[in-house]
């Protein structure tokens, strides 16, 4: 009587969960430090090409001296921007993000990091950015204000024309505002609600369109 042959087993190879989705810090003290992207509606972090691109136009404008910059990030959502300004020297940098999972996340990497330069509001930025105005004193200290706003706010709802005025206030003289919109911004042809402001530098990466902006000095 033959007996059976006994098969291997076959070993099934093994599932491996997916990768969660992140971004890097390009640049600075935290270079290549993962920031997790969480999956909420709204949160689209500023891609790293554009970040390199507009942290060079930074560079130049701010001549290196990120020691003399404070920075307020009123979408902060996974930080890219706001990280990314504190790793090059920004001496200080307010988050400002409304989601409680991306709060919590921003914190979590603030511990990590030991950002001691960054402090984290949970709020909604319209609301905070006013609040923010209202503490500046009557007699405006420039001190008091940000050399770098950076809004990268959902797309189609118009928070650019609501944030711009607030922008305003809270900028030191020559500070300057990132922008990122789903439409370009040509000095020849602004819209109304950007009267008073100037395009210094725009590109396009996809479908983002991103610029510097800042005050005219006669505004």
């Amino acid at each position: 009587m033959q007996k059976k042959s006994v098969k291997p087993a076959v070993r099934k190879p093994r599932v491996r969960a997916p990768l969660a989705h992140q971004v890097r810090i390009i640049g600075g003290q935290w270079k290549r430090t993962p920031l997790a992207v969480l999956d909420a509606e709204g949160l689209r972090p500023t891609p790293d090409r554009v970040r390199e691109t507009v942290f060079n136009w930074l560079n130049h404008l701010f001549d290196g001296a990120w020691g003399r910059v404070a920075c307020l990030d009123l979408f902060a959502g996974t930080g890219a921007l706001g990280f990314e300004a504190a790793s090059r020297g920004a001496a200080r940098v307010v988050m400002v993000e409304a989601n409680a999972a991306a709060v919590r996340q921003l914190q979590a990497t603030q511990e990590k990091l030991q950002a001691t330069q960054v402090s984290i509001l949970r709020g909604d930025a319209g609301a905070t950015a006013q609040s923010l105005v209202s503490r500046l004193d009557g007699a405006g200290k420039n001190d008091d204000r940000f050399q770098l706003i950076f809004l990268d706010p959902p797309y189609h709802q118009d928070w650019l024309a609501k944030m711009l005025p607030n922008c305003a206030s809270l900028l030191s003289d020559g500070g300057l505002v990132y922008a990122e919109a789903e439409q370009a911004f040509d000095n020849g042809s602004l819209p109304d609600w950007m009267n008073g402001w100037q395009v210094i530098r725009a590109d396009k990466a996809g479908m983002v369109f991103y610029h510097l902006l800042q005050r005219k000095i006669d505004a």
